[in-house]
């Protein structure tokens, strides 16, 4: 399982237990400074983060010592994909998603 916690600054920080469930989560465009406590929460704490694209959201991840798995998902993919995330959540998985 991995770890379930966040940095800024330096100071990690636990992630609350997270709900079974879809979690659409906002990044902030261009600065990283203006990405909310509850966003780092919920993505520290989901079980998967599902978004565009992993390069992306690897800077934001690595950025806040984010070590949930990140899986691509965009619109030359979705169909393809769709069972597996909507099995993710039939499972009782907590699963976010972000978009670039």
């Amino acid at each position: 399982m991995p770890e379930r916690r966040y940095v800024i600054a330096g100071t990690a920080f636990e992630a609350p237990e997270l709900a079974p469930g879809l979690y659409v989560v906002a990044t902030p465009i261009g600065n990283l400074r203006d990405m909310t406590i509850r966003a780092l929460e919920t993505l520290a704490a989901a079980d998967v983060i599902y978004c565009e694209d992993t390069r992306t959201s690897a800077r934001l991840s690595e950025h806040f010592g984010i070590n949930t798995p990140r899986k691509a998902l965009h619109e030359h993919n979705e169909r393809a994909l769709i069972d597996t995330v909507l099995d993710d959540l039939r499972r009782g998985g907590r699963v976010a998603l972000i978009s670039d």
